[in-house]
């Protein structure tokens, strides 16, 4: 199974400027790309891959776009075939129009397949480059590893990075174990656990919100423009966010790789984040809890490591379903975090209560196929199934 690994590098002068240029270059070509087939598609016409790369051979031979010759030809290719997989994607309704990219708020980037560098004795040059990357290997490669592909970008904090795609074999099945685990998020808790565990949301943005907010008063004070002032307090903002983007990452990789490790079934909810962060009074909670970014880890670890991941219908209404007894309340306020049921009387934790009703219906729809809402009966004498979907609430 191949595996990206990350890492930090530190480019010369004339390194940077290259590589600045690059960036630029693959920019302008997938820009000049998908305003022909943008221009081709209203006259009801597609153009494919191969006849954009015909075109950037034309665009090199003009006089206005001549300086794409400067830069290795492989990035640019390589941008033709991330537009013709944006399309795709289009054409498929996995993903909406391409949109153009912007000089100041799109990711710089540029991809080198194995023709464009050498990677030799842990050394790493790139096309056009005379001298290797100076990159910090932070934890080896793979025993024997020989890269595919290279994607070196450069992030607003000003930070350089190598992505280095190779064959990992270490990534195989972990030995079979017989638990499973429902989760519950949430933001007092950003976990809890079926197990009654409850894991604290460290709160990462909150913690360094008078930092962001000082850095950015900074640049609100700053004329509009390309001043080198504005550029360096813009500089400085980017660093306050990544340092809080690194924090919360590097605790969602230990706390997925945990769970994976020690459950080979693990139940999560299907909640819509995007329609959630709607709601202005939790939206900033919601964005630092990243509830996207943890599923989208445990997907991917649970793919490289034999485990299984069931998300259960986002209006399963697993906080007002009583798993003692299936009784579901008509009404749950957001304030309330310990409850008790009408029907049996038992008490719940709110949140452990909803964890406990997440595993049992995954596991339910895991093994017979079953529908993710209860068919007990509430008190009012109206099955839960016939209820109109409750909001999930966080």
């Amino acid at each position: 199974m191949k595996r990206a690994f990350k890492y930090r590098f530190y480019p010369t002068d004339a390194q940077a400027v290259e590589l600045s240029r690059t960036f630029g270059c693959v920019r302008k070509v997938y820009n000049l790309a998908l305003a022909a087939r943008t221009e081709a598609w209203g006259r009801q016409e597609r153009v494919s891959y191969g006849q954009t790369s015909a075109m950037l051979t034309v665009w090199k031979k003009t006089e206005e776009f001549a300086y794409l010759n400067d830069v290795s030809s492989v990035p640019l290719q390589q941008a033709l075939r991330h537009l013709q997989v944006a399309f795709s994607n289009f054409f498929g309704k996995r993903a909406g129009y391409p949109r153009f990219k912007s000089r100041k708020r799109s990711r710089r980037s540029a991809e080198y397949t194995a023709s464009a560098f050498r990677f030799r004795d842990g050394c790493l040059t790139l096309a056009k480059m005379d001298q290797p990357l100076d990159i910090v290997w932070s934890r080896p490669l793979p025993e024997g590893a020989s890269p595919s592909t290279v994607t070196v970008s450069q992030d607003p904090a000003g930070r350089w990075h190598v992505s280095i795609l190779v064959q990992d074999p270490t990534l195989a099945p972990l030995p079979t174990v017989d638990t499973a685990v429902g989760i519950d998020v949430g933001l007092d808790h950003l976990l809890t656990l079926s197990t009654g565990e409850k894991i604290t949301n460290p709160r990462h943005e909150r913690r360094d919100r008078a930092r962001l907010a000082k850095a950015q008063r900074r640049l609100a004070r700053k004329a509009k423009g390309e001043g080198a002032n504005r550029a360096k307090d813009r500089r400085k903002v980017a660093k306050v966010h990544a340092r809080i983007a690194d924090r919360r990452r590097d605790h969602l990789h230990k706390l997925t790789t945990r769970l994976v490790r020690e459950h080979q079934t693990i139940v999560i909810e299907d909640l819509s984040v995007r329609n959630m962060v709607r709601n202005h009074s939790l939206a900033r909670a919601i964005s630092d809890a990243a509830w996207s970014e943890f599923r989208g880890m445990l997907e991917y670890k649970a793919a490289w490591y034999g485990r299984e991941v069931i998300a259960v219908d986002r209006f399963f209404p697993s906080s007002k379903l009583c798993s003692t007894c299936g009784t579901v309340r008509s009404e749950m306020l957001l304030h309330v975090r310990v409850w008790t049921c009408d029907g049996c009387g038992a008490t719940h934790d709110r949140d452990v209560n909803a964890a406990h009703n997440v595993l049992a219906v995954g596991l339910t729809v895991s093994v017979c196929g079953a529908g993710v809402r209860p068919q007990r009966s509430t008190p009012g004498g109206q099955s839960a199934s016939k209820q109109k979907p409750p909001r999930r609430e966080p």
